[in-house]
Parts: C-alpha cells; sequence; structure tokens
C-alpha cells in the first residue's frame, strides 16, 4: 500500500509505545488512519463513519484475529462460523473477501470468519510484516462498501462438499436418555466453551457422542486447529470441563476433514522414515 502524506508525520511516544497518525488515499477515497498497538483505523471522507480494525494476537503464532467493532461479517448474527482454505476452490468463488485476501497475501493458508471477526492462518515461512497492513486494508475496504461477505448459494456449496465428510462420521442410535446427555454437551460448549476458543480465533463444532464409551467427538477451527498446544486444549481444556459437568464423559476425540487426515498420514509415514535412517545412522561404525 502507498501512502501519500499531507504533511510530516507526528511521532507521539509513551511508555504505551507510539501513536502514528497519516493520510492517504485509497479505493474508497481519501483515509485518515490511525495505528497502535495491534489497532487501525480509517475513515473514508465520503463516509464520515470510522471503520476500527484491531489485530489480536493468539496462541497459535501463525494465526492472527482481526475483530471489527463498526461492522458485521456475517449477515445471521450468531451463525456458526465458516472455514475456507486457500484450496477450497468452490468456496472462495462465494466469497469476493476470500478471493482478494488469497490473491493479494500470498502465503495465507485458511481463513475463518465469525460474526465480527477474520481469522488469518499463514505459511510457518510468511512473516507478519508481508500479510497484517494488506489483511486490514482489504477487511476495511470491504467493510466500507457494505458488500455481503459470502454469498447466498456459500452454504449450499459447503454443504455439497461436506457430503462425503459427513459419510465418515461415525453415528450412534441414542436413547431418549442419550440424547438428554448429548444435549447437555451441545450446551455447554456452546454456552462455556466455544465462546472461549473464538475469544483465541478459533471455534469448536460439536459432532457426535458414543455412549457405549463416552466419547465426545469434536471438531476444531480456526487458530485452534492447527495451534500447537491444540491437543493441550482437547485433553486439558475441553476434555476437563465436559467431565466435570457430565459424568458419561469419558474422553474427547477431534474429527479431521479427509485431506487432513492423509496430509497426518503422510507426516507420520516421513517422521518414521527419518527416525529408521538416524537409528541406521547411530548404528553404523
Amino acid at each position: 500500500m502507498i501512502f501519500k502524506f499531507r504533511r510530516k508525520v507526528p511521532r507521539i511516544f509513551s511508555s504505551r509505545g507510539y501513536l502514528l497518525v497519516i493520510m492517504f488515499k485509497s479505493r474508497v477515497g481519501s483515509v485518515l488512519g490511525l495505528a497502535s498497538r495491534g489497532r487501525f483505523s480509517w475513515q473514508p471522507a465520503v463516509a464520515q463513519r470510522w471503520i476500527s480494525i484491531k489485530t489480536l494476537t493468539t496462541p497459535n503464532e501463525n494465526a492472527v484475529k482481526f475483530v471489527s467493532t463498526d461492522g458485521e461479517l456475517l449477515q445471521d448474527h450468531g451463525s456458526s462460523s465458516v472455514e475456507i482454505k486457500n484450496t477450497d476452490d468452490s468456496l472462495i468463488s462465494h466469497s469476493k473477501l476470500a478471493q482478494r485476501i488469497f490473491v493479494q497475501c500470498p502465503g495465507v493458508e485458511s481463513l475463518m470468519i465469525g460474526d465480527n471477526f477474520i481469522t488469518v492462518n499463514k505459511d510457518p515461512m510468511v512473516h507478519w510484516n508481508q500479510v497484517n497492513s494488506k489483511v486490514i486494508e482489504l477487511l476495511t475496504e470491504h467493510l466500507a462498501s457494505g458488500e455481503n461477505t459470502l454469498t447466498e448459494e456459500f452454504h449450499s456449496a459447503k454443504d455439497s462438499q461436506e457430503v462425503g465428510y459427513e459419510m465418515t462420521m461415525p453415528k450412534f442410535d441414542l436413547t431418549e436418555e442419550d440424547k438428554e446427555v448429548s444435549d447437555m454437551i451441545d450446551e455447554i460448549i456452546q454456552t462455556r466453551i466455544r465462546p472461549a476458543i473464538q475469544d483465541d480465533g478459533g471455534d469448536i463444532q460439536y459432532r457426535a457422542f458414543d455412549p457405549k464409551s463416552g466419547t465426545v467427538y469434536l471438531k476444531l477451527q480456526g487458530a485452534c486447529k492447527s495451534c500447537s498446544s491444540s491437543e493441550d486444549t482437547l485433553k486439558h481444556g475441553i476434555e476437563s470441563m465436559l467431565k466435570h459437568y457430565v459424568e458419561e464423559v469419558q474422553s474427547v476425540v477431534q474429527m479431521l476433514d479427509p485431506e487432513e487426515e492423509v496430509a497426518l498420514k503422510e507426516f507420520d509415514k516421513f517422521e518414521r522414515r527419518i527416525q529408521s535412517k538416524n537409528g541406521k545412522d547411530a548404528s553404523a561404525p
């Protein structure tokens, strides 16, 4: 992004860092921008309305949460977050915002879009300096334009994409008592667990409950899915809470997409080859 300064930029230093005041032009008109400690605001001269974007770090060093305090990204408030990967061409075609981010921000691997936030997951080899400012620019322009984030056909396309995945999901015959337990698990996830997960730039979906083994099947999304501490979150956070409130729960298992399962198997094979090679090298005279 090219900044055109009308006058010398003042810097105001304090114990909290500095505030940078800039004037520049963009496709939405002359803009006054303010940036300070992860917060960026700009105001189109024609709109007379502040659009404020906050960037929040997450437990995952490769994921950042961009929060809009002045506009909503999903039209149905309170609906489930949606995840779009850079390989999901059928879904990307139903979101202009996703198209722009993936094209103009090389290294972005996936997006998770919520009511008023978007979590960006990037390639570990890409630095955030190459991503942050462009995502803020594209997100602000999108909110200023008033465009819908998703087309009306998006959810139909996503449902079609998940047909094969749903067929591989475990299915269990539940008695009325089992259904009550399942509903209780779902309520705890929605009211106690999901808000905390969303604060960290992720989301969670309750998939199924096996009454025989006491196993709860979940799907993590966004920052939490690829976080190095996701297993700790699953076992020591989610599993512990569900066990505390629902005595029937014995364990929690994370469900993976088919492509994620393939990638995990390939990674396991690669690790075994490395370990085998290291073992041979160590035993060699």
